[in-house]
């Protein structure tokens, strides 16, 4: 890895009084998740899977939009829904994970190629 840049992303975690939440301390922010509540959490708070998940749909709307700005390419929105499927005996394992992107501005070939950019990545 001599000579390259790397970029460094810190999220500082840690366990709270209350018995299944944790704290998560990004930069200046602050991120409360909590364990389901089948697994014995108050489930108040997102989950960490639907936090990973978010992460995974923000990236993709965030590098669509990218590609749009850097192929000079209109779009007035995207968005992506994104589905994780994990079985409840075992919620370490995602199944299946589909994501659906919708595409406001851009014609359905532009549209193809800024998701397929996505995909690729």
């Amino acid at each position: 890895m001599a000579g390259e840049d790397l970029v460094v992303n810190r999220v500082q975690s840690s366990s709270t009084t209350t018995p299944g939440r944790a704290i998560n301390h990004v930069r200046d922010h602050q991120l409360v998740i909590d364990e389901p509540t089948h697994l014995g959490g108050p489930g108040e708070q997102i989950t960490p899977a639907e936090a990973f998940l978010a992460g995974v749909s923000a990236c993709g709307v965030l590098l669509v939009q990218g590609r749009a700005r850097d192929t000079r390419v209109r779009l007035d929105r995207v968005e992506a829904t994104i589905e994780g499927i994990r079985q409840r005996s075992d919620t370490s394992v995602f199944q299946r994970i589909e994501i659906r992107f919708l595409l406001a501005g851009p014609s359905h070939a532009e549209a193809i190629d800024l998701v397929d950019h996505y995909k690729r990545r």
